[in-house]
């Protein structure tokens, strides 16, 4: 069976936009890369249930986003002064795109009209207190996307804290609470368990996981378990880049620039703690994301640095990774979106 995987990136050197690439299950190999459409460093991409897509954009030096329909043809862009943003997400009950915006410590709301096309609809600034780590010199939004009970959650790499925002229909937000996670840690993604109040957090800046029950009535979280991404004897530089965790909810997986791996966790049946059982080797240098299939029978990892992407077949049972295919081109990849 042939899977149409989206690829988001820089445009600085080889790249000219969004690209797609077909997986073919039955035989295990990517293939056939095309430009889908030149955009300026469209680093993250996301589709509604109507089948548009929305992505990172700059357009005359301003950031933003962009909105194409089901076709790729482009519908508008919604963009202001300053850098753009660097992960979207769509809210469909409400009908709205929530931006992070790193270099502004930004959280970004927009509108989704009729026609699928954007507009804005409100934007909060972070002004807490930063953290010690010298990436820390200013708020940094990194992550804005749902809980599992349509709250807006929020990740600050600078701030270290992770805010959780009520949202109304017109896509005003409120902040409700607020999680402040270790000094240093540089919150960048995470991710909820399939079937329960429970999120993992990917320091960037600590390369750690941690464990955190969310509790609805609040919508306040709490630390379990926190561990390390990487072995216990690498000395290297590294920084921690993406989370998934698999549709069962058995497994999580998170991808480490400098270490370039991708670290397997077995997720306990409960859901609050973690142990280490797999790191492999991403076989390219800077792996900024990775994703699953939606059968979660293989996962793609697009190495930035290298412009290469790598294949891995993933056994249901063990949750474990075996590689498949690698040095696949594709030029700035930093985004990986099955479509």
């Amino acid at each position: 069976m042939l899977k149409t995987i989206l690829l988001g990136t820089y445009t600085r050197n080889k790249s000219e936009g969004i690209y797609q690439i077909q997986l073919d299950t039955d035989k295990g190999t990517l293939d056939n890369l095309t430009l889908v459409t030149k955009e300026v460093s469209p680093t993250y991409l996301t589709k509604s249930n109507a089948g548009n897509l929305y992505s990172v954009t700059t357009k005359n030096e301003e950031g933003g986003a962009s909105s194409y329909d089901a076709q790729m043809t482009f519908l508008n862009a919604v963009t202001e002064e300053g850098a753009p943003l660097c992960y979207v997400a769509v809210d469909e009950e409400r009908q709205l795109v929530y931006g992070a915006n790193y270099h502004k410590g930004e959280v970004n709301v927009y509108r989704i009209k009729e026609d699928g096309s954007l507009e804005a609809a409100a934007a909060v600034y972070h002004e807490e207190e930063t953290g010690p780590h010298e990436n820390q010199n200013t708020a940094h939004v990194h992550y804005t996307d749902l809980t599992p009970d349509n709250r807006l959650v929020v990740c600050d790499l600078g701030t270290d804290y992770v805010y959780t925002y009520d949202v109304d229909a017109s896509g005003q937000i409120k902040e409700v609470a607020k999680y402040l996670s270790q000094a240093g840690c540089g919150p960048r993604h995470l991710v909820f368990h399939p079937e329960k109040d429970i999120a993992y957090l990917f320091g960037e800046l600590n390369n750690t996981v941690t464990v955190l029950a969310y509790q609805r009535e609040d919508s306040s979280f709490s630390p379990l378990q926190t561990l390390s991404t990487l072995p216990e004897d690498f000395t290297g530089e590294s920084a921690g880049a993406a989370i998934r965790i698999s549709n069962d909810g058995k497994f999580l997986y998170a991808s480490n620039r400098g270490h370039n791996s991708i670290v397997v966790y077995q997720v306990s049946e409960d859901g609050t703690s973690l142990e280490t059982i797999q790191f492999i080797s991403t076989e390219g240098d800077g792996p900024r994301d990775f994703n699953l299939t939606p059968e979660n029978d293989y996962v793609v990892c697009g190495n930035q640095s290298t412009d290469n992407l790598t294949l891995y077949r993933r056994d249901s049972a063990t949750g474990l990774l075996e590689l498949v295919q690698k040095n696949i081109y594709a030029p700035e990849c930093v985004c990986v979106y099955f479509d």
